[in-house]
């Protein structure tokens, strides 16, 4: 067992044991009042499962009690990622609400802090235990974990995780429909839903899913009877009409936009030659535009949405940001150009063009929120070079976001009162902030001091809620706007439970990204 393990594990078991808090306490910390939203689906999903009134019965026959064996696989236990790749230990949720660990995941940013932004994505696709706390009827929990990867457009994850736990329940079939839409892979969704007979379709996404098998009568007859008896709106006809039948259309003004564009409609709009912009569309929408089909410009805007997301892979992005020489200026272009400059200059082991380009290319990627991709790909290449002065000043700046902090900050000799800093957080040591110094690096500072501060989320780790403490913690860091000293609490936190790289990656980014 790691000592990131063992120190999770220690906290978890002081957490169970008796004498720890059981409920709500009148002395409970401030991180309990975080605001958190109501647990709901995204408004951007098609309406493709049907479910008949929850007052009305379904049946004569008396209900059947299932029993299900101790041990059994839920919903709320399906992950892709066991402990030893997260290192969190299966108790994570503890007692906690189900309700409440939805709200707070459900709150996390769709763009946050890089680090923090990958941490949440662990945790939801992590294989845990389902809380202790009684279950709701629905799996609030597993659907929450699902619309916090679909909401930073995650769409392969998401899918990943939807599969492992089957799309056999309505409201996780219902997303797994959409996703499939959304990474081309209709034709496979249709065959499920034709498959499984506890999934009750809507009209519309019968009607697509017979158009794509060839049967275009009944689809036609049943876009009929579904307008006659009222189950399909006049828009969805409209549009329903022209996907089965485009030719009757020619010559038609283009259907007006729709400001409540889901997935479904999205497709037919698409085969119609309709198709909107993504980029003001939510984020899963955007894969569509990863295609060569898109353009080149359309491919860039959504590869900078889904990097800054954690979506997609910064070599997938490098591979977009590469693929073409830009023919125009402005924007996105002279981003890209900044890059491919650079990176010839590094191609071609140049040190002297790549001191010069290093600036500016850094310069674009700080406009784009793109550092921490960046980072990925260039820190290792750029410490290799013999750069000195403001230009290796800023290259090791690019190495203390990259997963190689440590390394810099061992290797290097400081040149400024900042950087010494700096070094001595990626080395997790005890350092007085820079003459100075802001509030953040004054908080960060605090974290890191010897010994480590108390801090308020004591009462979560005692009362078996460590995940839910964790959540919290990950809202303090993703928003810059917070007290210093909600800072210095969350940061330790990460420290107290071994989460040790995390806390130095968050401090580091706090401090260059944001300080």
């Amino acid at each position: 067992m790691s000592t990131k393990q063992a120190a999770l594990a220690v906290l978890v078991t002081l957490a169970i044991m008796p004498g720890g808090v059981a409920a709500q306490a009148p002395g409970a910390p401030s991180p309990a009042m975080v605001e958190m939203p109501a647990v709901a689906a995204p408004d951007w999903l098609s309406d493709t499962v049907t479910r008949p009134h929850g007052n009305i019965a379904t049946s004569a026959v008396p209900p059947v009690v299932t029993v299900t064996p101790l041990g059994a696989v839920t919903l709320e236990a399906v992950g892709l990622l066991p402990a030893t790749i997260t290192g969190l230990p299966r108790g994570l949720w503890g007692r906690s609400e189900p309700e409440t660990l939805a709200r707070l995941l459900l709150a996390q940013p769709v763009q946050g802090l890089p680090a923090i932004q990958r941490f949440t994505e662990t945790m939801a696709l992590a294989e845990l235990d389902p809380p202790t706390a009684l279950a709701p009827r629905e799996p609030v929990l597993f659907l929450a974990r699902i619309d916090m990867l679909l909401a930073r457009g995650a769409l392969d994850p998401a899918q990943a995780l939807i599969e492992r736990a089957g799309p056999t329940n309505p409201d996780v079939f219902r997303r797994w429909f959409d996703v499939s839409l959304l990474t081309g892979h209709a034709d496979r969704a249709c065959q499920a839903m034709g498959a499984n007979p506890d999934i009750a379709p809507t009209l519309p996404a019968r009607i697509l899913c017979l158009a794509r098998t060839g049967d275009w009568g009944a689809a036609a007859l049943m876009l009929d009877t579904g307008s006659a008896l009222g189950r399909i709106t006049d828009a969805e006809a409209d549009l329903i009409a022209r996907f089965l039948d485009p030719e009757l259309f020619e010559g038609e003004p283009p259907l007006p936009p729709d400001p409540a564009l889901t997935p479904l409609a999205f497709q037919m709009r698409a085969a119609i030659g309709e198709r909107p912009a993504t980029t003001a569309l939510p984020l899963a929408f955007a894969h569509a535009d990863l295609s060569d089909l898109a353009g080149w410009h359309a491919q860039l805007d959504a590869a900078e949405r889904l990097t800054r997301s954690g979506a997609i892979s910064a070599g997938q992005w490098l591979a977009i940001y590469t693929a073409r020489v830009p023919a125009a200026s402005g924007g996105v272009w002279d981003r890209v150009g900044a890059l491919q400059r650079l990176d010839a200059a590094i191609l071609a082991g140049d040190p002297v063009q790549a001191g010069e380009r290093l600036a500016p290319a850094y310069a674009a990627m700080q406009e784009a929120g793109l550092e921490i991709a960046f980072a990925e790909i260039y820190a290792e290449r750029l410490l290799r070079l013999p750069l000195t002065g403001e230009t290796g000043l800023l290259a090791r700046r690019v190495g203390l976001l990259s997963p190689l902090y440590e390394t810099v900050a061992q290797a290097a000799v400081a040149q400024t009162p900042d950087e010494a800093f700096a070094f001595a957080i990626a080395r997790g040591q005890t350092a007085l902030p820079p003459p100075g110094a802001d509030l953040t690096r004054s908080a960060v500072a605090a974290a890191f001091a010897d010994p480590a501060p108390a801090h308020s989320y004591a009462w979560f780790v005692q009362s078996d809620r460590m995940g839910e403490a964790l959540l919290r913690a990950a809202l303090i860091l993703s928003d810059p706007g917070h007290d210093p000293g909600d800072i210095t609490d969350a940061l330790a936190l990460l420290r107290q439970v071994g989460l040790e790289d995390l806390a130095r990656r968050t401090a580091l980014q706090l401090l260059i990204l944001r300080g």
